[in-house]
């Protein structure tokens, strides 16, 4: 792939996912919880079949741990843990993202209005080409939830699906190195459109590198 390609790529950025934490999950009232879980779940899955760096980060963890299918993903890792809404604010954050050498980020967190918002405004003022998976973040109602997306576009941010994500990444199924594994994960945790593409899957003999 060309290395000024405009879409993302497995090489071409990092993952920060925000205070995805159980008592910020129960506030959530712009989506279900559990579609919170999944498509967050989905999208750290995804990231990781690519490579990509990610980093997790919590406020005040002695009270609410990550929830406990998205630690599963990078299981030694230890959260950045914060007292300050804005996780930007925090030096170890920018330090991660520093070393990362990533100018593009995406992100998602909880709250979309607040845990979100904060920083990818802050790391657009930085400098960074941010990107925002709207679905696997949340807020604790539709406005603030819609609001925030539409503020944090405003200045930049570029709104994306879990599921685009991951296909973005993927691209073309002749990436046999990675597809079989983005298969499954659609088939796994993608819904109805991951059923889709399981059959579809399955009916073109991609898995056995035939058309």
């Amino acid at each position: 792939m060309a290395t000024d390609d405009t879409l993302l790529t497995g090489d071409n950025h990092a993952l920060l996912l925000i205070d995805h934490q159980y008592l910020q999950l129960l506030a959530v009232r712009s989506h279900p919880n559990d579609t919170i879980v999944n498509n967050t779940v989905m999208l750290a899955k995804g990231a990781k079949i690519f490579g990509v760096p990610t980093l997790f980060t919590t406020a005040f963890a002695e009270r609410q741990d990550l929830i406990k299918e998205i630690q599963a993903v990078h299981p030694d890792q230890v959260p950045i843990d914060r007292s300050g809404l804005n996780s930007w604010d925090d030096e170890r954050v920018r330090d991660w993202v520093k070393a990362t050498g990533k100018k593009k980020l995406v992100m998602a967190g909880l709250w979309t209005e607040v845990c979100l918002t904060m920083p990818v405004l802050s790391a657009i003022a930085a400098g960074h080409e941010v990107y925002i998976v709207t679905d696997a973040s949340g807020g604790g109602s539709v406005e603030g939830h819609e609001r925030a997306v539409q503020r944090m576009m405003q200045a930049g941010a570029r709104p994306l699906t879990v599921a685009s994500y991951v296909s973005e990444l993927q691209r073309d199924w002749g990436r046999t190195e990675t597809a079989d594994d983005v298969a499954n994960l659609f088939a796994e945790l993608g819904g109805g459109f991951g059923q889709g593409l399981r059959w579809e899957w399955q009916l073109l003999g991609l898995k056995d590198g035939t058309r």
